[in-house]
């Protein structure tokens, strides 16, 4: 990670706001995340590593020290930039990940959480659009200072497999996805972690397909998957799932994680209709590999990273039920700093979807 002189902000009852790195803070980061009770990868510096390797994409950090240099609150957020200028200049957007730290012992925490909000729009509010966060626990105790700093709330469902008990997780695997993962190894599948890049284009290329033709959102260029491959290299928190048949990579998951806390779908897919002839189902083979693993690592969830809206049908969501586990609605706090280009933006968005361009 690079090395940079630290930005200051001297706060209330002698917190301490840090925006730029150094080496010792990067140390500290990582223990105060793994020790939190809601830390995870997405709040860590591996995160910051991830989007400082990606192109179109800036990671924001935001940390809070009190008065012994100690860390007392952190925030990590990521501004995302489409490639073309002008598509950038209205598709500029902060997205928080899990959600911001406070230290849940500390007496000043909500000024904590606050400093963390106040200090993350100062930063962000003249070059995002808006600012997401995507909470992976429950931050209704701190929606009265999402209010303050005009945030809005809006539900989404999420579904989180527990992974401490495996004959619990594996039983509640509903028999038709159980009889499909059986069917699929003993037809050939193999899940197997890439030995290298060209196996990850495969996936990426599957993943890129799908994106494009049916899920029409946007997803991270190459420089993403391929960051993630090399930092997993390297260190504990992170892995690919392959499904290999015939020598031909044909689906996949791309599982973020650290030790004994939760594991991500980030991104899954398979040639699920290609290969149903044949009894595979990759993209449910994959899903079980990444569950499978949460459950050997000793790691408390399973996270699938949304499920839609409430209320309103959803493919996926019927997909991934199939996998047991329970739905949370935690949400989404949105602040919208333009709301010209930001309706803009929304106008552009739902134009290319209804002529199928995204």
């Amino acid at each position: 990670m690079p090395k940079t002189v630290t930005d200051q902000n001297h706060s209330a009852k002698g917190l301490i706001i840090i925006t730029r790195l150094d080496e010792m803070i990067i140390g500290q980061w990582n223990r105060f995340v793994d020790d939190h009770p809601h830390g995870s990868v997405l709040q860590s510096p591996f995160s910051y590593q991830l989007f400082d390797l990606t192109s179109h994409f800036v990671p924001v950090f935001i940390g809070c020290f009190d008065e012994n240099r100690r860390m007392v609150g952190v925030l990590l957020g990521v501004l995302i930039k489409e490639r073309s200028s002008l598509k950038g200049l209205f598709s500029s957007r902060l997205v928080v990940y899990g959600g911001p730290l406070a230290d849940g012992l500390h007496p000043e925490k909500r000024l904590i959480f606050s400093l963390l909000l106040e200090n993350l729009i100062k930063k962000v509010k003249n070059s995002a659009i808006f600012i997401q966060f995507r909470a992976s626990y429950d931050l209704s105790p701190y929606a009265d200072i999402f209010q303050q700093f005009d945030f809005k709330w809006v539900p989404r469902l999420n579904l989180l497999v527990d992974t401490t008990n495996k004959q619990r997780f594996v039983q509640e695997i509903s028999s038709t996805k159980r009889r499909q993962i059986r069917k699929s190894l003993e037809n050939g599948a193999k899940i197997i972690e890439p030995a290298n890049l060209e196996q990850v284009r495969a996936f990426y290329d599957i993943l890129y397909d799908l994106y494009r033709h049916k899920v029409r959102k946007p997803l991270p260029d190459w420089s993403f998957f391929e960051a993630f491959f090399n930092l997993i290299a390297d260190s504990k928190f992170g892995k690919y799932f392959l499904i290999e048949y015939d020598k031909r990579i044909i689906g996949g998951i791309m599982s973020p994680f650290m030790p004994g806390k939760s594991v991500f779908e980030w991104y899954v897919c398979g040639l699920d209709a290609e290969f149903r002839a044949k009894g595979i189902y990759p993209s449910v083979l994959a899903t079980s590999a990444a569950i499978e693993f949460a459950g050997k690592m000793g790691c408390k969830l399973f996270d699938f990273m949304g499920v839609g809206k409430p209320d309103e049908p959803y493919g996926v969501r019927d997909f991934k039920m199939k996998f047991g586990g329970f739905q949370v609605n935690y949400g989404r706090y949105i602040r919208i700093n333009s709301h010209l280009k930001y309706a803009i933006a929304e106008f552009g968005y739902n134009l290319l979807t209804w002529l199928k361009k995204v």
